[in-house]
């Protein structure tokens, strides 16, 4: 009898919603978002998407090649990428001072720049202050794309392959 593959969708959302929560628990609980704090949810991020490619492999007994693999890690990907966003915004709306909080966090990087004149640091805090939704969201949209290949490259490195069993079309498990 065979596994029922796991479609990306229910993988990215789970996944998403564990990074979510992650990150709510972060915030409340005050803890430094400028430590090593800020590497715990792309590290579970990483190791998801490598999961969710080898676990991919399992359930269609490795019968793929590697751009497959790497096709439903980089579907996953997408799929987290898509809830953090939609978060980041709803959570950026809820709670303006995050936004203030990005802001005191940039001043304070700017002051330990000796460089940075007085007027610099307030135009860099003006433009800051303007396209803050916008860095925010690039920045999510790029990182996680990132992080995501890269995890999505080692998942399809790393999950076992049966060219031997591969025939017809790549692109889909044998039946």
């Amino acid at each position: 009898m065979e596994q029922p593959v796991t479609t990306t969708t229910t993988k990215g959302l789970i996944l998403g919603l564990i990074l979510v929560v992650i990150s709510i628990v972060i915030y409340f609980t005050g803890i430094d978002m400028n430590g090593p704090s800020k590497w715990i949810a792309s590290a579970i991020f990483v190791v998801g998407i490598i999961w969710s490619v080898n676990n991919y492999g399992k359930q269609i007994n490795y019968n793929s090649t590697f751009g497959n693999y790497f096709g439903h890690g980089f579907k996953v990907t997408a799929v987290v990428t898509v809830i953090m966003i939609l978060y980041l915004i709803i959570f950026i709306v809820l709670f303006p001072e995050f936004k203030e909080q990005g802001l005191e966090q940039a001043k304070i990087a700017m002051q330990k720049n000796k460089n940075m004149t007085s007027e610099q640091m307030e135009q860099g805090l003006a433009m800051t202050r303007k396209f803050f939704s916008v860095f925010v969201i690039g920045g999510t949209l790029i990182g996680y794309l990132i992080f995501g290949s890269l995890a999505s490259l080692i998942g399809a490195a790393i999950t076992k392959k049966e060219p031997g069993q591969i025939r017809g079309d790549f692109n889909q498990p044998m039946s």
